[in-house]
This record gives C-alpha cells, structure tokens and sequence, in this order.
C-alpha cells in the first residue's frame, strides 16, 4: 500500500491497497559483492578497475552521463546496481558503425536503450521544425550529438553488435511512442516504435518497477519471449492469448454515430444445453436497445481492441478515436491492457505501472548517486546539470491532465511523493556534495510545485476513476487540496543547516494554490526569488477548455493574492506568465484577445512557444485529426471541424501576435488585422494593438528609447492588479467600431498655467488639483 510518511497524516490521505511487490524486496543478484561504484563504468579501463569481466547490463543513452536522480539514465543504473546487476552506460555513442557499441562487450543479461530525458527530435529540432544548434544535455552545449529517432538508430546498432542479446527499450521517447503515433515531423502516423527498433520489449512510463522484475525473471533465465505481463510493458505478440475476453474500442466510444450494442452471433453462440426460458431471456436481452458501458472490474481479463496502425494512418477522426480511449485506459489500479494490429501482428500494451510508494520513493533517491557529471567531461559545462544540480525533485506525476502536455502520459496522474526526512536529507547532500554550492536551493518540486502528497480522499473512486483529469473543469470534491504538507516541507527545509535560500522554480498550479491561502503566503514569502512563473497558457474560455486549463478568474484570484501577500512581506515581485501560440482551437481572434490582454496588463512576451505537437497528447491528437478527443468522436460535416493553426505562415502569425510589441511583426499583424476587418486596431490610441504603416518609425523609435531605460522590466511587471482590461471596453469583434469609456486611459491632456495672483488673497489661494487623466 502507498505509505504516509507520519502516522498522524493519515486522515489526510487515506492510501490505496495494491499489490505489488516492493522493488527493494527482490533477491538479489550474485555480482553484489563487487559493490557500489563511484560512477557507473563508461569504458573497458573503468571496468578493470572496478574488477569486472563484463556487464550484466549496458544502459545506451543519448544523453551525457550526469550521476544525479534528475537524470534517467542514472536512476535507472542505481537501481539496477542496487539488486547486485554490474551496470555499464555507453553516453552518447557515435551511431555511424556498431564500434562504438561494443566498448563495454557483451551484455550478459541485455541492452537498455533511452534516448536520453528528452525525445530526440523535440531535443533536435523546434515548434517550426527549424534545426537547433545546441543540446543541454551535451557537454559545452553543443548539438548533434545523438541522431534523429536515437532509440531507433541506437537499437540497430546493438542489434548490430550483439545480435542475439535482448534489447530493452525506455525513457519519454519509447514511452510516447509505445502505440501507433502522430509524428510531427513526418506529417503522418507512424508505427509503435518497437516495431521499427525491433527490440523485444518496451517499457514505458517511470519504469523502475517493470525493469527489476524483469531483470529479475531474465536473470533466472526465463525465456524472454515468454515475459509479456508486466505491468507498465509492451511487447509483440502473434495473437490474444487464452483466457482474454476481446472488446472492440468502437463499443466503449463510437466514432461516428451513438453506441449499440453488438449482436451475437447465432453461429458462435452454443445454445444446444440450454433450456427454453433461458434461451429466450437472452434473446430478449439482446433485443434490447442497452448502452454498452466498460466493466470496471475486468481488467486481468479484458483487453480493448484499438483500430489497427493501417486503418489510423488513413483516418483521422478514428486516430481521434484511438487516442482518447487509449487515455481512458491510463489507470494504473484499474485499466485494461491494449491490443493494436500492426500487419500481421498484434502490439500487445499491459495496464500502466502501479505507483511507487512513498517507501519505494525513498529507497530510489536514498542510493547512492556522485551528484555531478562524469568525470572524462572534465571542465566542460553542461547546462541541464547547471540548471538542476541543486533542485530536489520531492513527487512524480500530475493530476492535472493538461492536453498539451506529456506528463500525465508517461509519468501518470496518481502523485508519488517522498517523505519529508528523504527530501531533508537530500538538501544534507547538496550542501556536502556540490562543488561550489552557495546556500541556494534553485527548486523544490517536480512536475508541480504543489501537489506533493496531494490525492483522492475515497480509495474506491480512485481506483475505478477514468477521468483524465482531477482539477477540470472543477476540482473534484474528492480531491484533497489541503497544502499543510508542502508548507511543513518548506519550513523544515529553510531550517536545514547551510541552506540560505530556497527557491520554488516549478509550475504552481494555481486553482491548487487558491484552495490553500496559507500555502501562497509562506511561497510568496519566503520562495519567490523577485519573479514567479505562471502558465495561465490563454486566455480565451474556449481554448482554455480544450487545454483542460482553468479559467482566468482563478488566475486573477491568484494574482491578487500573490501581491497582496508580496505587499504584506514588505517585497517588491512579480508574476511572469507563460502562454502558448497555435494551439488547436485558438483562432485568430482569440489570439487577438489574448494580445489585448497582454497589452492592457502591460506585459511585453520576450519569449513565446508555439505549439508543439509531441506523440501520444491529446493535443498532437486534436492538431491531427483536427477534431476534438476530449469528448465522444464523431464524424463531421465540412467546416465544423476544430480549427487549427497549420502551415509556417498561419503559426507564424500566432506567434507574431502574441508578440504584438515587436516592430518586426507589425506588418504581418497589420495584414491580418485587415483582413479580419479589425483595422480599428491599427494605430497609437490606448485600444489599439499596432500603429499604422505611417506612424511606425516613430513609434518604434519611442519603444526602443523606453526598453533601453532603466524601467525597461516594466515589461514583466502589472501596474495594479486590479487595473481595467482595456478588451472590455470595445464590442464583440465584428459588430462595429469600439467606442472609448471612462476606463481606458488616455494620455493627460495640457493645460496652461494658472495666471500670477494680482492680489494676496488670491496668490496665497491653493490652485485648483490637476484632474487625472
């Protein structure tokens, strides 16, 4: 069961029954005795010196070698070494030949392949399919260090060296790509890559419970053809196995029209031993017109059919389709396994992993780790180990099933939290272990900063739930949301010997924070280091729904909150928000309304992401299909499909306009703006988002003497809270020319100065108060 870390806690969170061995609880295997390495061995000299023959296990990996627990490729070694496997790591190998592959020899258990903490082409390339020139996870910053598709080209090579050893595949790259998938950068459906690597199996998810009972089952020489049920796996099979019960995905969610049920067939039923009445009692049930829900109680024994890769690379509404029931089947306690045919195979996809206790969370982060790269880099910088060398990561996973983002898919929406004795003791080790360490921990969080030990107060509900998400549209009333947690941890940790600072750099998940004014207090107080990033992502209702976001009022609940509290510590900060361009659903005129919004808080995006379609989201499903999975499927008549920003002209007008201060980008708004029939918003007046083509070059001009000031951050920073959205001031968009009212500021208009007083009563007379303006 998911432990709590106090036993007084316990009303707070009340944990679900599971049954799971413990990771830490395998025996353990016979090369213990060689012990803990310094650093996992990345050459046959390191190897020697540790007194290895060989490897039980090689982990490839396309990023470099950073012993830390933010890291994949080091989590998953520890571990493995902490059940006795002797493990070697091959970091970023040259993929040209089989050479560099064979460095360490032959495994004697098997290959690990990962592309490394990011997918490949995300990593290689950008939102506009521009090539980049750098990789954080690469020693100096320098870029092209692994290839395109890296867990394809590096299986290939090891099936290349060692042709008869099992390949494993993991990491977010496998993981998003388990089934047949939308690919961005090839504009078409693609099969699951572990047809194209040819591996043998596929794990997915944070996968440290699938890979030590699978280690351990290799290890006693099971053949591996026949390790197909691991939770969290997926694998090749030539057909459903005995015992399976099969059901189509079209009766759990029709595509194209409401559910009937299936007819049996008279052909397949045996009807010879029974008796007449219980014959016509199903007869007549079938007879009836009933609604085909899915059981919630046969997952060791139900399997649900998805349309085949071939039928999905010609579909895109039944692609649709394919996604939101894969998404209904993400509950680790209760989801069925997937079966999809890929030509004359069938990919067979096990339920998701059960979470890791609070326990097993510890153990994974208490083993040993050297915190810092590996030695051979010597001097060379690598920036994603700067940016996290003294962050704690304290949870895994997020409830909040946002559907442009990939964590909920690959790390799950049930929330793995350590306890607050590891999470103290880790800061312990940051202070001793970190060269250079000043007192500043840079984060305190995970995929959230606020959802630590955060959960479903009804046990039952949890473990039947299908919803994706536990925070949209409403919070679900059976969501604990009490922070007292996070705030103890905070406390605690500002009181740990040689920590000055604490920052919280993650995501805060502002309906959350809302529900817990206590908890935005002691974050704004004591863990905002000047700025604090936002994602409100939009702010148009449609989009934000099918975002699976909150709405703009609990962000201005938020926002009020944040400078009262920042105002009561005496403290001078702000909010940044982060926003998306381009994503499904936002059309040009929310866009527009999100400029407006931007223009009448004054804030001036210098960075702004364009929608980025990576595998298995339901967003990269809506960019696809052009339709929306987050309801029932259905075919559409032309024109009523889901709008969606295609094409480097259209995307980049959505990035132009959430940038509506930069000069470069007037003229493209301009454009758009007229064609759109809102040229009332070309030109200097307070309600308008761009000057005119004459009036350009001076204001342009005024803009860069004001950035060059010193009140250049103005940019980042609201005046007030409170001050008036000048979007409310126009109609709707369309219906006529806006009309100014008493809220929208204008510019002070001059007055002479009053007349010298002939008289002493009149000079010694107070002059009248300038009005405001």
């Amino acid at each position: 069961m998911r432990v709590i870390a106090n036993e007084d806690d316990i009303m707070a969170y009340t944990p679900v029954k599971i049954n799971a061995k413990p990771i830490n609880q395998y025996p353990i295997y016979w090369a213990e005795s060689f012990g803990t390495a310094p650093f996992l061995p990345t050459t046959r000299k390191e190897m020697d010196a540790l007194g290895w023959d060989s490897c039980d296990i090689i982990i490839v990996s396309g990023d470099a070698y950073v012993d830390h627990p933010s890291f994949g490729m080091a989590v998953i070694g520890r571990v493995l070494e902490a059940q006795g496997y002797r493990v070697g790591i091959i970091a970023q190998p040259e993929w040209e030949n089989k050479d560099a592959f064979m460095a360490l020899g032959k495994p004697n258990l098997f290959f690990g392949i990962t592309a490394g903490n990011m997918d490949s082409m995300i990593n290689r390339y950008t939102a506009d399919r521009k090539l980049r020139h750098d990789d954080a996870y690469t020693p100096n910053n320098e870029g092209g260090k692994r290839p395109d598709r890296a867990v394809l080209v590096y299986s290939q090579r090891c099936r290349e060296a060692y042709k008869d050893t099992p390949i494993i595949l993991g990491g977010i790259e496998a993981s998003l790509r388990r089934l047949a998938h939308y690919d961005y950068w090839s504009d078409k459906i693609r099969r699951s890559v572990l047809f194209d690597a040819k591996a043998d199996i596929l794990l997915f998810g944070n996968a440290e419970r699938a890979l030590v009972e699978f280690a351990y089952r290799v290890a006693n020489q099971e053949p591996i053809e026949e390790i197909t049920d691991i939770a969290g796996t997926a694998v090749i099979r030539k057909e459903i196995p005995e015992g399976y019960k099969e059901i189509d995905s079209s009766r759990i969610e029709k595509p194209n029209r409401a559910m009937v049920p299936k007819m049996v067939n008279p052909y397949e039923t045996d009807t010879s031993c029974k008796d007449d009445a219980q014959a016509a009692k199903e007869k007549a049930a079938v007879a009836q017109p009933v609604t085909v829900r899915p059981s919630r109680h046969d997952s060791k024994t139900t399997v649900v059919r998805l349309p085949s890769y071939e039928k999905l690379k010609n579909d895109r509404v039944l692609y649709a389709h394919a996604a939101r029931v894969m998404h209904l089947e993400t509950n680790p306690y209760s989801a069925r396994a997937l079966v999809q045919r890929h030509g004359d195979r069938e990919l067979w996809v096990n339920s998701p992993p059960i979470p890791l206790t609070t326990e097993e969370m510890d153990f994974v982060f208490g083993l040993y780790y050297a915190r810092v790269p590996h030695p051979s880099y010597g001097k060379a910088k690598i920036p994603a180990y700067d940016m996290i060398k003294t962050s704690v990561n304290i949870m895994r996973g997020c409830f909040g099933g946002c559907s442009f983002c990939s964590i909920t898919e690959h790390e799950g929406r049930v929330i793995q939290s350590r306890s607050k004795e590891s999470i103290l003791q880790e800061l312990g080790d940051i202070r001793d272990k970190v060269p250079g360490f000043t007192g500043t921990i840079s984060d305190l969080g995970g995929p959230t900063a606020n959802m630590y030990r955060l959960g479903c107060s009804d046990p039952k509900a949890e473990i039947n739930c299908r919803h994706p998400s536990c925070v949209f549209p409403k919070i679900c009333n059976k969501l604990d949301t009490d922070h007292k947690h996070t705030v103890d941890l905070y406390k605690e940790a500002r009181k740990v010997k040689g920590i000055n600072k604490i920052l919280i750099a993650s995501g805060v998940r502002y309906d959350l924070a809302i529900q817990s004014p206590e908890y935005v207090k002691e974050l704004v107080t004591h863990h905002v280091g000047g700025y604090l990033k936002i994602a409100p992502e939009h702010t148009e209702k449609g989009t934000l729904d099918l975002m699976m976001k909150p709405g703009m009022g609990s962000y201005d609940k938020f926002k009020e909150m944040f400078y009262e509290f920042s105002e009561q510590a005496g403290k001078k900060q702000y909010m940044i928000p982060y926003f998306i361009s381009a994503h499904p659903g936002s059309t040009d005129e929310d866009m527009i309304n999100l400029a407006l919004w931007l223009k009448s808080n004054e804030f001036e995006c210098d960075q702004v992401q364009n929608f980025y379609p990576s595998p298995m989201c339901n967003a990269t499903a809506m960019y696809h299909s052009e339709t929306n999975p987050l309801k029932r499927v259905k075919y559409k008549k032309k024109g009523e499909e889901l709008f969606v920003a295609k094409g480097e002209r259209q995307r980049r007008l959505h990035k132009a306009i959430l940038r509506y201060h930069d000069p470069a980008n007037w003229p493209l708004i301009r454009q758009a703006l007229t064609r759109m029939g809102m040229k009332y918003l070309i030109g200097t007046k307070n309600h308008c988002l761009v000057p005119s083509e004459f009036e350009e070059e001076r204001v342009a001009a005024t803009k860069r003497s004001r950035d060059s000031s010193r009140h250049g951050n103005k940019r980042f920073a609201t005046k007030n809270p409170k001050q008036p959205d000048i979007r409310k001031d126009k109609p709707v968009f369309g219906k006529g020319k806006p009309v100014a009212k008493d809220g929208v500021k204008k510019p002070p208009t001059s007055k002479p100065k009053p007349a010298r007083a002939k008289t002493k009563a009149k000079a010694t007379a107070k002059p009248k108060r300038r009005p405001n303006s």
